[in-house]
């Protein structure tokens, strides 16, 4: 019994001695290692375990430090990458509300050209019609006193010099009195009508107490039609405009009679009124 109390005695000395002796470390991480360590094997095996743990803990640290820092860097990619998403989120919002502000312009644009399109189709048909109205009214006039013809969507009554005056002179004579009063009856039967009065002359000069020259001629002239179509047979004044182009727009060559003669004429020319379009063009613009 002794025995045995002396053997389980010196057990747990030793194991004491033990615990008390790896309790402190014999050198700690970072310190250099001696060249002869001590203590057992047991004991060796422990500390060079632990000079592993040290070694593999100094990388663990700069690896941890390097995904800290790398962590960092994307952090602020990142912040960046969204503050982007969010400058191109709103400038692709803005483009959105760009095109949809241009698409809807463009279908205005299309529905008014639409609409214009229909107002001159509707006023070309009215020309034509207008234009065969006045060629079965005037049928009794030659080609020589009288032509008509559509052009830029107008029609144009071109009477000579011969059917309404003589040389030098405003005063209308009787045949072409009978042509304004045929061409009155029509254009009071057409109130949309506008009348645009224009006198022409050769170029021969004129100089008379009552005409300074050629130009002066061509205005009393105009103004001669405009004042008979609305005094004597009722067209409206606010219809008529009169003007006066003396020699400048010739017809044909002044060098040769039937020139000039071509060149004396008063153009009375019917343009439907624009106001349809006038008022398309000022809703457009608000």
């Amino acid at each position: 019994m002794k025995v045995f109390n002396k053997s389980i005695l010196m057990g747990v000395f030793a194991v004491g001695m033990l615990a008390v002796s790896s309790c402190k470390p014999i050198y700690t991480c970072g310190d250099p290692v001696p060249e002869k360590k001590k203590g057992g094997k047991r004991l060796q095996a422990v500390v060079a375990e632990r000079d592993s743990l040290c070694t593999s803990l100094a990388d663990q640290k700069s690896v941890n430090e390097r995904l800290t820092a790398d962590n960092k860097s994307l952090q602020n990619r990142l912040s960046g990458q969204v503050n982007i998403n969010e400058n191109q989120s709103a400038e692709l919002s803005q483009k959105e509300r760009d095109l949809q502000n241009k698409d809807k312009d463009l279908e205005n644009k299309e529905r008014m050209l639409r609409e214009m399109q229909a107002i001159i189709a509707r006023q070309d048909e009215l020309t034509k019609k207008l234009n065969q109205t006045l060629r079965d009214a005037l049928v009794g006039f030659n080609s020589d006193e009288l032509t008509m013809e559509i052009r830029d969507g107008k029609v144009y009554v071109s009477m000579s010099d011969k059917l309404l005056f003589k040389s030098g002179s405003t005063a209308v004579e009787p045949k072409g009195v009978d042509a304004l009063k045929v061409l009155a009856d029509v254009l009071n039967k057409n109130p949309d009508i506008q009348i645009l009065v224009e006198g022409h002359t050769d170029n021969v000069p004129i100089k008379t107490a009552v005409f300074k020259d050629n130009w002066d001629l061509s205005v009393g002239r105009a103004t001669m039609i405009t004042r008979m179509l609305n005094e004597k047979y009722g067209v409206a004044a606010t219809r008529m405009t009169a003007s006066g182009r003396g020699e400048y727009y010739p017809k044909a060559s002044n060098e040769t009679p039937e020139g000039k003669a071509k060149n004396r004429r008063t153009e009375i020319i019917l343009s439907p009124k624009l106001d349809e379009i006038m008022n398309l063009l000022n809703s457009s613009g608000k």
